[in-house]
């Protein structure tokens, strides 16, 4: 059912926006909205009415497509879970360095010295 919706969807979709690229803006755009272009079909005028209706009923199906859509789908994404109550996930631990092979020349991990304490600020005698 869900996939019907969808792809019925889909197909209003793409109809709605070839029949908004169809018509006629302020500055002539893509529009067929002139006499010339259709022949004796239709006036300019009457192209105009029927282009109209036509996104006014496709934009009416495509938000109670998209209504129901919602409507039907509204239970599999998680029973009432939030994001915010999945707890993060652990943190990663550095990868252990590698220990060399007894007797043989493979990897051996870099020694660093020996951190030390600092010691106290001495107090430079002044004259």
């Amino acid at each position: 059912m869900t996939t019907i919706l969808l792809i019925i969807h889909l197909f209003v979709t793409l109809a709605l926006i070839g029949v908004v690229l169809i018509q006629r803006s302020e500055g002539g755009g893509l529009g067929i909205g002139t006499s010339q272009g259709m022949g004796s079909f239709m006036s300019g005028r009457g192209t105009a009415n029927l282009l109209t209706r036509t996104t006014a009923v496709l934009a009416t199906i495509f938000m109670v497509l998209s209504l129901v859509l919602a409507l039907l789908n509204r239970g599999t994404a998680g029973v009432g879970r939030s994001i915010l109550d999945i707890p993060p996930p652990a943190p990663v631990s550095a990868p252990a360095s590698p220990t060399p092979i007894p007797g043989g020349t493979g990897p051996s991990a870099p020694t660093a010295p020996p951190v030390t304490a600092p010691s106290a600020p001495q107090k430079v005698p002044t004259d």
